[in-house]
């Protein structure tokens, strides 16, 4: 058993404080690419966080005198932008209180919606350990500067008995994952569906076939400077076209790209060898799983969308074995592309006790009616009752 009073905690607001090598010692084999210290601190280096963003770095590093004994990738958020997990309602209730609700305590990757480790650990140590020391010293660190609250987004199941411990709850989230039965193909996939999905997806490919539109896979190790400032003009656009400007530079992918190449993978839609649409996976071999991450096009084209983020990237995942394809948050039309919905948690801490008991009460109402819901999609499964064989 480790002794408590060696280990002290720390804050740092710039990730490159701290070596790639120390960073990426404390994540474990399931952490995934979001995790590691090469995307976070590109997110800190091209000014997508931190400056006047509303994000401002915090990360909380558990330290044995010098030695890096664990860590939390934390925020202090000016508002609410770029999470997943609404509470614009609890904002707002507490100015209507006349109190602050930002700044928060917020642990989570920025702008990516991914399930993963928030309290890391230094291999040597038990985990436990480091999950208690360090969700105690979130809570500790709200307390002492009268901050509102903390947020954990998407931690893992396995971190959550640490932070209830230390007075959070639980909300529960519906995301959209497709899973890979040893398909063989696409059309293989295709047979565990109902009739009518099958019907719909047949019709929707031959729609963008009809437009004479092929499709370019890129890994992220070829892939160009003129490929990834294709990608952003679509990726861009998709703001544009809701009046609101992307969190995500340029600069911030070609960074990305430099230093993960690895776990990246461009899909282009192009016309007579023109591009007219791209979209983004992110891919990570040792967990056998892909993350459609952003998609954008410079012409309209019915159905494309499905075509070039769900079903290029359903025929990625089958060619290359990989078990799982988070296609991000929300979308029940992901349903009928055949992903089904997954029930993922974060944890919240709310400091004023008035405020706490409120929250937790909403909490309960909305974990019934989540999971009625979840019921109800259920109910209009986009798969057969029975497995398909090949």
């Amino acid at each position: 058993m480790a002794d408590s009073e060696q280990y002290h905690l720390e804050i740092v607001d710039c990730l490159s404080d701290i070596s790639a090598g120390e960073w990426n010692t404390l994540l474990p084999a399931d952490a995934g690419p979001f995790l590691r210290h090469e995307f976070l601190s590109a997110l800190e280096e091209t000014g997508c966080v931190g400056g006047n963003t509303g994000w401002q770095v915090a990360h909380l590093l558990l330290k044995n005198q010098s030695a890096l004994a664990g860590a939390m990738p934390l925020y202090l958020k000016q508002h609410s932008y770029g999470e997943f997990v609404f509470d614009w309602s609890w904002a707002q209730a507490y100015e209507q209180q006349g109190m602050q609700y930002f700044p928060k305590a917020l642990c989570a990757i920025p702008f990516t919606p991914v399930q993963g480790s928030r309290i890391l650990s230094a291999p040597s140590l038990d985990i436990n350990f480091v999950q208690s020391k360090v969700s105690e010293g979130l809570k500790t660190l709200i307390d002492q500067n009268n901050l509102s609250s903390a947020h954990v987004l998407f931690p893992q199941t396995y971190e959550l008995e640490s932070f209830k411990k230390e007075g959070f709850m639980l909300r529960d989230s519906v995301q959209f994952h497709w899973h890979n039965q040893d398909f063989q193909s696409f059309e293989h996939f295709l047979k565990i569906l109902t009739m009518k999905r099958r019907k719909n997806i047949r019709r929707e490919r031959e729609q963008v076939t009809r437009e004479h539109i092929s499709f370019k896979h890129i890994p992220g190790n070829t892939a160009t400077d003129q490929d990834w400032e294709f990608f952003y003009r679509c990726y861009e656009n998709t703001y544009l076209e809701h009046r609101s400007n992307p969190y995500l530079s340029e600069a911030f992918f070609k960074l990305w790209a430099k230093r993960m190449p690895e776990n990246l993978h461009l899909i282009i839609a192009q016309r007579d060898q023109n591009p007219i649409a791209a979209s983004l996976l992110v891919v990570d071999p040792i967990t056998s799983k892909a993350y459609g991450r952003y998609w954008g096009a410079i012409e309209y084209v019915p159905c494309l969308h499905f075509e070039t983020a769900y079903y290029q990237a359903i025929e990625y995942c089958i060619g290359h074995q990989i078990h799982t394809f988070e296609g991000g948050a929300q979308g029940e039309h992901k349903m009928a592309r055949g992903f089904l919905p997954t029930t993922i948690q974060s944890a919240h801490y709310i400091a004023d006790p008035q405020f706490s008991k409120a929250v937790k009460h909403f909490l309960d109402r909305e974990h019934q009616g989540i999971g009625a819901y979840v019921d109800e999609l259920a109910e209009h499964s986009p798969l057969k009752s029975t497995k398909v064989q090949p």
